[in-house]
């Protein structure tokens, strides 16, 4: 996927989850977040990042924050992101006669993908990973009761018969694994390691990360 307009700037404050302070093209700026997660060890003060201006002159805020520097590491922060590359990734792999369908209504969760095929449906959730530490990746950065009912869903579909999967889609290049954040949200671990357990599918990849762009790079090893 690609951005637009691309500014640098450098990250000052966070006031709450939805707007920061960044100074940019000679001034200080209210700008949009475009994730609601806590992000504590990417947006810290004088971190450089990368906005992307609105062609929307009515907007509020005129800018988006979607990229941040940590150290050497380039982190993409959108968090509509995700879903995006992956189904860029994912529609030309897809076998001949399948249909890929958004925001899929499977029990009582609306699932991100669903691969409809020959086969029969195919069941998949997209989880965007920011948190980095020590060269690995980890999920989530902060409690997610919303992710652990989803992990359930797809494990009824699997045990229904169904395929279903779980992506981690990391949202930086050249991770060694990634794995689940048992200190932050013990709950999501458990429930990934029993979905599974069941016959889920939990596969990540990397991202290639530019200011301007990202892009589904290649498989990351999954620890469980």
């Amino acid at each position: 996927m690609q951005y637009k307009t691309v500014v640098p700037g450098r990250f000052l404050a966070r006031p709450n989850r939805f707007i920061a302070q960044v100074e940019a093209e000679g001034s200080v700026r209210t700008v949009h977040v475009k994730n609601t997660g806590r992000c504590r060890e990417l947006l810290t003060p004088g971190a450089a990042v990368y906005l992307e201006k609105s062609a929307n002159p009515k907007r509020k805020t005129a800018y988006d924050l979607i990229a941040v520097r940590k150290g050497d590491l380039l982190v993409n922060m959108d968090a509509q992101a995700p879903n995006q590359v992956f189904a860029e990734w994912l529609e030309p792999r897809l076998p001949q006669g399948a249909v890929l369908r958004r925001e899929y209504v499977y029990g009582d969760s609306r699932l991100d993908f669903c691969v409809e095929g020959p086969q029969g449906l195919y069941l998949m959730e997209v989880k965007g990973v920011t948190l980095e530490e020590g060269g690995a990746a980890r999920f989530p950065d902060a409690p997610t009761e919303r992710g652990v009912k989803h992990i359930r869903e797809l494990q009824k579909a699997a045990e229904a018969g169904l395929g279903a999967a779980l992506f981690f889609v990391v949202q930086m290049e050249g991770m060694k694994s990634v794995a689940p954040n048992d200190e932050t949200h013990p709950a999501f671990g458990a429930a990934l390691r029993e979905a599974a357990a069941a016959g889920v599918r939990v596969c990540a990849y990397d991202c290639a990360v530019t200011p301007e762009s990202l892009a589904i790079r290649r498989e990351v090893p999954v620890l469980l």
